[in-house]
């Protein structure tokens, strides 16, 4: 199994935050949940990267509390961002990935970042 934490936004009158935890079953498919906030419109993209990011290191750190409680601290959490070499993010890979290793996460950034990319952009539409 891989415990996969990922976050997107989409800029409207508000911005919308969405967050997802996907439960991997490798070679099986998989399994998520989703929550959704609202936010004043954030026009950065440099300041709603880096929001939600702490979004997910946020949900990260919670399971791994509490997998930690119940025995299965040994399960491998990875934070799937929205950052890629490719289009606007590419220069803020380095400070993203970081913020994440340094808090004890796995970083995965695109095109491998299906938990962001996919999954948590799915529903901020």
């Amino acid at each position: 199994f891989k415990l996969i934490i990922g976050s997107d936004s989409q800029v409207r009158e508000e911005t919308c935050f969405v967050t997802a935890v996907v439960i991997h079953h490798v070679g099986k498919g998989a399994r998520y949940y989703y929550s959704k906030s609202y936010h004043r419109r954030i026009t950065s993209l440099r300041q709603r990267i880096f929001y939600e990011t702490a979004l997910s290191l946020n949900v990260a750190g919670q399971l791994a509390e509490r997998l930690s409680d119940d025995g299965l601290e040994d399960l491998d959490v990875e934070i799937h961002l929205d950052v890629g070499t490719n289009g606007e993010t590419k220069e803020l890979i380095r400070e993203i990935v970081g913020m994440v290793t340094g808090n004890g996460f796995e970083a995965v950034i695109k095109p491998d970042s299906s938990g962001a990319s996919k999954v948590a952009d799915k529903y901020t539409k």
